[in-house]
């Protein structure tokens, strides 16, 4: 399969199934992932764009990474980790039934990136935003990550509750905006807002920061908190989350529900009434 992108895949061996794949687009990417006979794919539900007519659906109750975890405890397990990061108890495998190659594709429901990480290379886990995973090769788990410092524990910690990624075969997360990635030596310390900490290795040491005195916060018009993440690792970091976004859309709209046309106008409402609108 010719390369679309700076994301293109060699094969090696692994527990997971070693499938090949394209990230295509720029600002709205899909992947497209290419299957061998009776390799899979598992994915969000609602995330396949298509697929080719030898390839399989079948939902699955948990995340769809096999017998590892031991008969139907083991899938209540899993669907109960999903449950408690806010998604469906239930994902989708993909697998092709016919010979030859075919091909599925799966696309993020907001714009931005899709980041393909091949978990034995960053040691076999990668830690992420509650709602990033969107597809996988079958035999990765998807499991829970608490944080545990103290700062967090203070406001409830729902906000940081994370994804944790377990495996060695490839992930595609999904992020808002464009997407940076930071190596952090040992010791090296990055401040970055709780909602654009896309993922990061288990390896960096993450705490919740005060982001300065009740000035800065009422009047600056950031966060309470930032994330404060301490080398050694990778973090990536996407410049758009979707709760950034949806609360400018929110805004936009105001209390007429988005019915205001003209929002743009110096005149505001008056212009409005000389427009007719």
């Amino acid at each position: 399969m010719p390369p679309h992108s700076p994301w293109h895949h060699d094969r090696r061996s692994g527990i997971a199934d070693d499938i090949d794949f394209d990230i295509k687009g720029q600002e709205l990417q899909f992947v497209e992932i290419e299957l061998d006979p009776g390799e899979s794919a598992v994915a969000e539900a609602g995330a396949m764009v298509w697929k080719d007519a030898h390839v399989e659906m079948t939902t699955v109750f948990g995340d769809g990474s096999g017998g590892q975890d031991g008969g139907f405890m083991g899938k209540l397990l899993g669907a109960g980790r999903r449950l408690v990061t806010g998604e469906s108890l239930f994902t989708t495998v993909f697998t092709h039934r016919g010979s030859g190659k075919a091909r599925v594709a799966f696309a993020s429901p907001t714009p931005g990136s899709i980041l393909p990480i091949k978990l034995d290379d960053v040691g076999g886990s990668l830690i992420c935003q509650k709602d990033s995973f969107l597809a996988a090769a079958k035999g990765v788990s998807i499991g829970i990550h608490f944080q545990r410092r103290i700062m967090t524990g203070l406001f409830g910690g729902e906000g940081f509750i994370m994804q944790r990624l377990d495996g060695d075969g490839w992930v595609f997360v999904q992020m808002g905006g464009t997407l940076v990635e930071r190596e952090l030596r040992a010791g090296e310390e990055l401040h970055v807002d709780t909602g654009c900490l896309a993922a990061y290795t288990p390896s960096v040491e993450f705490d919740l920061v005060t982001a300065g005195g009740v000035k800065s916060m009422i009047f600056g018009g950031e966060g309470a908190f930032f994330a404060r993440l301490t080398g050694p690792g990778k973090v990536w970091i996407q410049s758009l989350p979707f709760s950034r976004l949806a609360g400018r859309m929110l805004a936009a709209a105001g209390s007429r529900g988005g019915q205001n046309r003209g929002e743009g106008s110096i005149l505001g409402e008056f212009g409005d009434l000389i427009s007719g609108n």
